[in-house]
């Protein structure tokens, strides 16, 4: 297999053979948990989405929050958050951007992007969020939208499905998008 560099995942020629790399747990070149961080963010900005990237809100000269990314898709705005361990994400993460989410207007949903998955805490407690909106992406789904390059419709077929049932999911992307 080809090693994906960062210059490949820049110009988006390499997203797909950079996720893969990820998954496999190499990611030459980059601090750890950057370059997926860079990867979740960049697929969304060549699928067509506005996407600020990592940023810090300060307030009386304190930084309050580090934020990962914001992705504007559609008639979505998005609060990114993204791990790349060899640990599930627990509920602290979700709790930390529902958090988040509460200083945001209504319409503002989070996503959590996760390569290892998620502890079954984190998933039950993911529905119990409302009014905010959290979605899970587990790794698998990740590699999913780069292979098909189109994260963003998968952005939206899952925020539907939210919608729709009610809590968010970990689903066949290829069910979602038909």
């Amino acid at each position: 297999m080809t090693t994906s560099t960062a210059s490949d995942c820049s110009t988006g020629t390499g997203c797909a053979s950079c996720g893969t790399g990820l998954q496999a747990g190499r990611a030459p070149g980059w601090p750890p948990g950057k370059a997926f961080e860079y990867l979740i963010l960049r697929a969304f900005e060549l699928d067509g989405a506005t996407v600020r990237y990592p940023f810090e809100v300060t307030a009386h000269d304190s930084v309050i929050e580090q934020i990962d990314g914001a992705v504007y898709a559609g008639y979505l705005s998005c609060l990114v958050e993204t791990k790349d361990s060899t640990a599930q994400v627990d509920v602290a993460v979700l709790a930390k951007l529902r958090t988040q989410l509460a200083r945001r207007p209504a319409g503002t949903i989070g996503s959590v992007f996760s390569r290892m998955g998620f502890t079954r805490p984190a998933f039950a407690l993911a529905g119990y969020f409302a009014p905010q909106t959290v979605l899970l992406w587990s790794g698998k789904e990740v590699e999913e939208c780069l292979r098909q390059e189109s994260i963003a419709a998968a952005l939206l077929a899952k925020y539907r499905e939210c919608v729709e049932e009610g809590a968010p999911k970990i689903s066949e992307l290829a069910t979602l998008l038909r």
